[in-house]
């Protein structure tokens, strides 16, 4: 990555933050597989969110309309997310909130009839992997969302209407809904869906999310929620953009036991580069919660950009995976884009992948990742 990514200078304020709802129980209460004595066997009852590459009912995003957040950079930003809807579109159905009818008017027009637009469930800003619910399954057909108490980003923006889509996305599926008992957002988090997960410090472990929390603590509280039983921390960096550092701009699972880790060219010593290293470093000496030594892939980033803004993430890995396909980001580096594609291929085989320009979206410090999340289908 770049210098910054996302920073403060973009936000309005900070808003209202929405209330934690209730505790979280990382069983669920209904009923899942039995044993042959009739027993009910705990990891059949148990919600966990699932590895993104499961199949999907649908994909949901969040139209941008707020000029207080976007300034002169909004109609970019519109063209962008409605290219990334209608490219997901070939693949599952999309569903995009917008803040009130006006705005999915909009919408409506820009992204076209292949996207569901609705203005029921209204928000302040497009990052619906930070602000709508993190779908879980338990094995035996059941679903059900959590919500991760969004504040913002740490009080950074405003959220007043952001910090109540997890919850009206649960409703609108007629799901069973939770609060979180920590703060945080679904990109902070990358699961591998087989019990271990990882993220930042500096995203959970901060006195903006959760005061007075230790580490153990926030962990504690982030395996019962996604139903994990191990989690592999990176320091990350605080204060440095608007997330945090989420993890999910340089490292992600590609499946149990297989992470990639974005690196960046040898001569970016700046802190994001050296970041990406300390990920890597400890990823490649993890193991995960089966005890498997972690096989790490390693993707190139970008030498050159179309960009100069300094807020530019030029990130591969915030891809999204939909039914049979992988969405991505290019930057114009012709050989690094196609170092990318043929990464990303060999990743998800049987997959199609595609590579987006968005860089308007790119300048405002996420990616496609970021502002995509994925309803998993029941089995």
């Amino acid at each position: 990555m770049h210098p910054s990514r996302r920073t403060v200078l973009h936000s309005a304020g900070a808003g209202a933050a929405g209330l934690a709802l209730g505790t979280l129980a990382p069983l669920a209460a209904h009923a899942g597989q039995s044993t042959q004595d009739g027993q009910v066997t705990a990891a059949a009852r148990r919600m966990t969110v699932p590895l993104d590459d499961v199949p999907h009912v649908r994909t949901w995003m969040a139209w941008p309309s707020s000029r207080s957040i976007w300034g002169p950079d909004l109609a970019g930003v519109q063209q962008d997310i409605a290219l990334i809807a209608k490219t997901v579109a070939r693949y599952e159905p999309v569903l995009m909130c917008a803040a009130d009818e006006s705005a999915a008017a909009t919408a409506r027009t820009r992204c076209g009839s292949a996207v569901t637009v609705i203005s029921t469930i209204p928000v302040d800003d497009l990052w619906m992997r930070d602000t709508g619910a993190v779908f879980r399954r338990d094995g035996a057909g059941a679903v059900d969302a959590i919500g991760l108490n969004f504040n913002g980003w740490g009080n950074k923006q405003t959220h007043r209407k952001d910090a109540k889509v997890a919850r009206l996305l649960a409703a609108r599926e007629s799901l069973p809904f939770t609060t979180a008992a920590f703060t945080g957002e679904g990109g902070a988090v990358e699961t591998d869906g087989d019990g271990t997960l990882m993220a930042t410090e500096s995203s959970l472990v901060n006195k903006n999310r959760n005061a007075g929390l230790s580490r153990a603590q926030v962990e504690a509280k982030v395996l019962a929620a996604y139903g994990a039983d191990k989690m592999i921390w990176t320091p990350g960096l605080k204060g440095q953009d608007i997330t945090d550092d989420h993890i999910d701009v340089t490292s992600r699972f590609i499946r149990p036991g297989v992470v990639m880790v974005q690196v960046p060219p040898a001569d970016r010593t700046d802190i994001w580069a050296e970041d990406a290293r300390e990920q890597l470093a400890i990823l490649s000496a993890a193991t995960d919660a089966k005890g498997r030594r972690l096989q790490v892939l390693t993707m190139s980033g970008p030498d050159t950009l179309r960009s100069d803004n300094p807020d530019f993430v030029d990130s591969y890995l915030n891809f999204h995976l939909v039914n049979g396909a992988v969405i991505t980001s290019q930057f114009g580096d012709r050989a690094k884009d196609a170092g990318a594609k043929q990464a990303l291929a060999a990743a998800f085989p049987g997959r199609t992948v595609v590579q987006l320009d968005v860089d308007r979206l790119m300048g405002g410090g996420g990616g496609i990742h970021c502002s995509t999340v994925q309803q998993p289908t029941a089995q």
